[in-house]
């Protein structure tokens, strides 16, 4: 986003990454990469009141780290913040989605851990299964590139649509070939995939805004395969700057979020139950970063 099982290879899954509602205002961050104990730590997340950063923020208490969570209301806001040092980490992200920001602005954000991976579903109001969507019918989908190419790779391994040369993760809306596609697509904040299902056939919704909406997992028509090997770019992950990478105190963090108990059950709650938890090598999340990097570059020109 069944979800809990630990892993400690790379291995992966799906997920993109998930939203919520309200804007905290970012302040200055308090430890800026000391490894001292006693230290503040800023974390950006999208979904604050999500049941397992409560758990989290006690258990990091216990091991004398103050954690302060920053909820952010969309994506676009959390890596400028750790950027800009409003941040020490980030956590909201897949490594395609922090490859696509590195490029374009000029950043050095890396994966200090990974959490987990969630597949991307396809819902719908109107048809209880994929094969029941008419032809020439409308499907949401989210704008944000990473999220967009993913949702399009999930339409089109359930038959909707057909991409030219068959879809990459940096497949866009071109890509579609319309006269072999069964629906017409439309992209939309992903914020709002969730509130367009009275208006559309169906809806790939980022898994944050799927109980917000009044869905359930399980009421997914369609979605990606988490246990694909080949997924590992869109696993889950903390973020930090690179001169923080080796911080000691942020490895602690990540590894109380990775095996703390009521951490990762709050985890299966957030989810449903649809998530896959990870423990990726971080020397491995480094490289999938680089080469998604690279690819995104080439890609651009």
């Amino acid at each position: 986003m069944s979800r809990r099982s630990r892993i400690t290879s790379v291995i992966a899954a799906l997920a993109a990454v998930p939203l919520v509602a309200s804007l905290a205002a970012c302040a200055s961050t308090g430890s800026t990469g000391s490894d001292d104990a006693g230290e503040t730590v800023k974390i950006g997340v999208v979904g604050k009141s999500d049941p397992q950063w409560a758990p989290f923020v006690e258990a990091a208490a216990e091991e004398g780290i103050t954690v302060e969570l920053v909820d952010f209301g969309d994506y676009n806001q959390p890596n400028p913040a750790l950027t800009e040092g409003e941040l020490d980490l980030n956590q909201f992200q897949h490594i395609v989605y922090l490859a696509d920001y590195n490029v374009n602005a000029d950043a050095d954000l890396t994966p200090i851990g990974s959490t987990q991976i969630y597949p991307l579903g396809l819902y719908s109001t109107k048809y209880d299964d994929v094969k029941s969507i008419p032809a020439g019918e409308t499907v949401a989908v989210p704008d944000d590139p990473s999220n967009l190419a993913r949702a399009l790779l999930v339409l089109q391994s359930s038959g909707l649509i057909e991409l030219n040369d068959g879809g990459s993760i940096f497949s866009t809306i071109a890509d579609i070939d319309e006269a072999k596609s069964k629906v017409k697509v439309t992209p939309l904040e992903a914020a709002i995939t969730a509130t367009s299902l009275p208006d559309v056939a169906a809806a790939i919704i980022n898994n944050d805004f799927v109980e917000d909406a009044g869905l359930t997992f399980a009421d997914a028509i369609a979605q990606d395969d988490p246990s694909d090997p080949n997924a590992l770019p869109y696993v889950n992950i903390f973020a930090a700057r690179a001169e923080d990478k080796d911080n000691a105190t942020y490895a602690k963090l990540v590894e109380i979020f990775q095996t703390n108990e009521k951490v990762q059950a709050g985890l299966d709650e957030a989810s449903g139950g649809t998530g896959v938890s990870l423990q990726v090598p971080v020397a491995d999340l480094e490289k999938s970063l680089a080469d998604v990097e690279a690819d995104t570059a080439a890609q651009q020109g």
